[in-house]
């Protein structure tokens, strides 16, 4: 579940930069919430990963 955390806190952390980005066209803040996204792939592929792991070992 720690995991699931992570992207709970990860996808948290982007809201100021999503709105900086959408309401303000701040360029910078769009540059922060591509990699945050990117992130956020590598998270759930990650997690996709260990659940079918799992799910294969039981």
């Amino acid at each position: 579940m720690s995991k699931f955390s992570e992207v709970k806190n990860l996808v948290m952390s982007l809201e100021a930069d999503f709105e900086k980005f959408y309401d303000k066209g701040n360029q910078a803040a769009g540059t922060r919430v591509r990699k945050g996204m990117q992130d956020l792939k590598n998270l759930a592929q990650a997690i996709r990963t260990e659940v079918q792991d799992k799910k294969n070992a039981g």
